[in-house]
């Protein structure tokens, strides 16, 4: 069983950064692909990034390229989210997901296991 937990999120102005951190109870953490998702009210989860176990592959969805890094400690267990020029539409809350397999994350849009979310609101 993997447990994760996100934090980071907060109520911030538009073009303001935010570190978002997920943090794994699994041992090896590095057996597990990672995923960030969103989901808007009223909206459906949406794949954001996703980085592979070793942190060569990475994939990102095409509304927060270029602002959005995905990055990964397997030493802390930890996978980040920075974002940076963040914009309204960019309110959600914010989901981690671990995956056995890149494709799970990345082609599927699915995770293995879930956090519990954290809450990203963006003011204009």
């Amino acid at each position: 069983q993997v447990q994760l937990v996100e934090s980071g999120g907060g109520l911030v102005q538009a073009g303001d950064s935010l570190r978002l951190s997920c943090a794994a109870s699994t041992r090896p953490f590095s057996n597990y692909a990672m995923g960030w998702f969103r989901q808007a009210p009223g909206k459906e989860r949406e794949f954001v990034a996703a980085i592979s176990v070793s942190g060569s592959g990475i994939y990102y969805a095409d509304s927060v390229k270029g602002r959005f890094t995905v990055s990964r400690d397997n030493a802390k267990k930890t996978a980040y989210l920075q974002m940076n020029t963040l914009k309204p539409e960019d309110t959600a809350v914010y989901y981690c997901a671990a995956a056995v397999f890149m494709g799970t994350i990345k082609d599927r849009k699915m995770g293995d296991y879930w956090g519990q979310g954290t809450q990203v609101t963006v003011s204009s």
